[in-house]
C-alpha cells in the first residue's frame, strides 16, 4: 500500500474493523510514515464519529500518558486525549467480558465529574479544580489495537487511547479538602496487591492534568462540557486480566470497585 492511499477515514475504519473482530495489527505508522500527532488527532475524530452514527453517546474524556516519565519516553510534554462514550460504560459488579475485547489491561483511575465547562487555553490546576463538581474512583479497561501494546504516539491517538471499558465507583465525593496528590489506591487480582499508588503519579496532581487537558483541546478548538466524566489517566502501571479474574482497587477517600472478569464461551 503506497502513502498516498492512507487517509484519516482509512484509518479510522481500520482500527474499528479490529476492535469489531478482536483482531490485533502491526503499527500503521509502520505503513503510513506521514500519520503524525495532528494527523491522528483526526482519525480519532473521525473513529468518533463512526461511533456516534453507530449509537454512541459522548459522555466525556479520557487521559493517557499522564506519567511524567512515559512523557519522556514517547517525546510529548503533556498527556494525549481521547473520548469516551456511553457504551464503554461498565457498572460496578458487571463482569469484565472477555469475548468483547482482544488483550485487556486494567488500571486504577481518580475520576471527576465536571460541574462547569472547562475551556483553555490558560486553564491552570486551580481552575481546573473549581470546575469539578464531584471526585470518584475509577477502574478502566484499556485494550489497544495493536499487536502487543506497542505503537508510537500517532497509532495511540487514532485508537483514541486505547479506550475500551471503564468504570465509575458509586462514591461521591466533593473536591472541596480531598489531597488529591496523596489519595492512595491499591490493586488487587483475585485479593493479591499486584500495585499501589497515589495521586501524585498522575502528571504530579490529577488537577494538572486535567488543566493540561483542557489546554491541549482548545488547541483543537475543542473543550471539555459541563457533565462530562474525565479519566485523568492511569496511576499504576496497567495490568493484563484473565478469565476467572477478580479486580479490586480501594482507594483512601474514594472508595473500592470490584469486578469480576469472564469469558462467556
Amino acid at each position: 500500500m503506497t502513502t498516498t492511499e492512507w487517509t484519516t477515514e482509512k484509518v479510522a475504519d481500520i482500527l474499528l474493523d479490529a476492535e469489531a473482530s478482536r483482531t490485533d495489527r502491526g503499527r500503521i505508522t509502520d505503513e503510513w510514515p506521514d500519520l503524525d500527532l495532528e494527523t491522528g488527532y483526526a482519525a480519532q475524530r473521525v473513529l468518533i464519529e463512526r461511533k456516534k452514527a453507530d449509537g454512541h453517546t459522548v459522555v466525556g474524556v479520557k487521559l493517557g500518558l499522564t506519567s511524567r516519565a512515559k512523557q519522556q519516553r514517547m517525546g510529548i510534554d503533556s498527556p494525549l486525549t481521547a473520548v469516551i462514550t456511553d457504551k464503554m460504560v461498565l457498572e460496578a459488579g458487571v463482569p469484565i467480558a472477555l469475548d468483547e475485547l482482544i488483550h485487556p489491561r486494567v488500571e486504577p483511575e481518580i475520576v471527576f465529574v465536571l460541574g462547569e465547562r472547562l475551556q483553555g487555553p490558560g486553564v491552570t490546576a486551580a481552575s481546573a479544580m473549581r470546575a469539578v463538581a464531584s471526585v470518584h474512583a475509577g477502574l478502566e479497561v484499556i485494550d489497544s489495537r495493536y499487536r502487543d501494546f506497542s505503537f508510537a504516539m500517532p497509532d495511540v491517538v487514532a485508537d483514541n487511547a486505547s479506550s475500551a471499558r471503564f468504570i465509575v465507583g458509586a462514591t461521591s465525593v466533593s473536591p472541596i479538602g480531598l489531597d488529591l496528590a496523596l489519595e492512595a489506591c491499591v490493586l488487587r487480582i483475585n485479593g493479591v496487591v499486584v500495585d499501589t499508588a497515589t495521586g501524585a503519579a498522575v502528571q504530579g496532581h490529577p488537577a494538572e492534568a486535567l488543566a493540561l487537558a483542557a489546554n491541549a483541546l482548545a488547541a483543537r478548538g475543542e473543550a471539555i462540557e459541563a457533565g462530562s466524566i474525565v479519566l485523568t489517566g492511569g496511576m499504576t502501571d496497567a495490568v493484563f486480566i484473565n478469565d476467572g479474574d477478580e479486580v479490586s482497587v480501594e482507594f483512601t477517600s474514594l472508595g473500592q470497585i470490584t469486578a469480576p472478569v469472564r469469558r462467556s464461551a
